[in-house]
């Protein structure tokens, strides 16, 4: 072994970090990670970088000019520049380049309300699917009504929610436990630290009931495994989810549409065009919503983080969207009266 550092390509070097994450992060995060470097891989390609060592402050904020110049969204600039740094470091452990050097990522604030995505599913909205569904029987236990009461009534990923079987739900307690199942096909996106029981008020329990004896299609996946949430052929595909998801969310099924569309003739009540509507809402968009709601409801940040799995400082920035109004009514009146100084 030589004393002197391997000349990595940036290729070569690259390579080399997502292969150490591969047992730590999930495979979607790795997938992301790729997509992001291998953006700064192919410029560096370009601009004839040969080897990491090339690697500098001028470097790098070169290429935050090239990407500006390609009028990227400030938080997807921000998600890149923070993987290069965070690739840089890893460098800087292999002592392959400069101490110090990632310091030299340029890392772009982002404005709060640029962080946050305002269109997730907000609570008055579902409280109205979710009374509209138990009130309306030819409804009550549908795939579409038990998919929108346990996303919301969890904050789960959708990765979790489609890798549930049958066996992790306890109706006795109301739960759900999520587990890491990587071997069979359905990971968690944190692992075994993403493994946890979640539990919900018993009238989603009665909904998920009467969706098992009724509208649960009696399958199995590839792996012999019975899915919680089936279609004809076993376990749900992601764009199956989303299709429940949006088809969920259609605000016409409570009230008038907002689009001056009629829902008999509607196009978006096509499988294939659910997405469109405006006003329909991904698992992604409930998610958010739902962990909006659960702090509305004075559930504690560490607390909420338990149940959807997340970090607090990921709730509070990209998760948690409650405007300033909803902040003082929900969550800081009920302490109000504390201050009397009479009492």
């Amino acid at each position: 072994m030589t004393d002197e550092p391997p000349a990595f390509t940036p290729r070569e070097a690259m390579n080399r970090w997502l292969n150490s994450l591969r047992n730590k992060r999930s495979d979607q995060t790795v997938e992301t990670y790729y997509y992001r470097l291998k953006l700064f891989v192919e410029w560096c390609e370009r601009e004839d970088i040969e080897t990491v060592q090339d690697f500098s402050g001028w470097v790098f904020d070169s290429y935050e000019s090239f990407r500006l110049a390609a009028d990227v969204a400030p938080t997807t600039l921000n998600g890149e520049l923070q993987t290069l740094k965070n690739w840089v470091e890893y460098l800087e452990r292999l002592e392959v380049v400069e101490d110090d050097l990632a310091a030299k990522v340029p890392i772009p604030e982002v404005p709060v309300e640029a962080r946050s995505d305002e269109e997730m599913l907000r609570s008055d909205a579902a409280r109205a699917l979710l009374n509209w569904y138990r009130d309306e029987p030819a409804v009550y236990g549908t795939v579409n009504h038990a998919w929108l009461e346990l996303a919301w009534h969890t904050g789960a990923r959708m990765g979790g929610l489609r890798g549930l079987d049958l066996r992790d739900f306890d109706a006795d307690r109301s739960l759900v436990a999520f587990r890491h199942r990587p071997s069979t096909g359905t990971p968690l996106k944190n692992k075994r630290d993403g493994e946890r029981p979640v539990a919900f008020p018993a009238s989603v329990t009665a909904v998920l009931e009467r969706y098992i004896e009724h509208h649960r299609h009696e399958a199995h996946d590839e792996h012999g495994r019975a899915p919680l949430f089936t279609t004809t052929d076993g376990r749900p595909v992601a764009n199956t989810m989303r299709v429940w998801s949006y088809q969920a969310t259609f605000p016409c099924h409570h009230s008038a549409c907002p689009h001056e569309k009629d829902p008999q003739t509607c196009e978006y009540k096509s499988y294939t065009q659910a997405s469109k509507c405006p006003s329909s809402r991904s698992p992604h968009k409930i998610r958010t919503g739902s962990i909006t709601w659960q702090r509305d409801l004075g559930f504690p940040p560490e607390v909420v983080a338990e149940r959807v799995n997340a970090s607090l400082e990921v709730i509070e920035q990209y998760y948690d969207h409650a405007d300033a109004l909803d902040r003082l009514e929900h969550r800081r009146r009920p302490y109000i009266s504390d201050m009397e100084i009479d009492q």
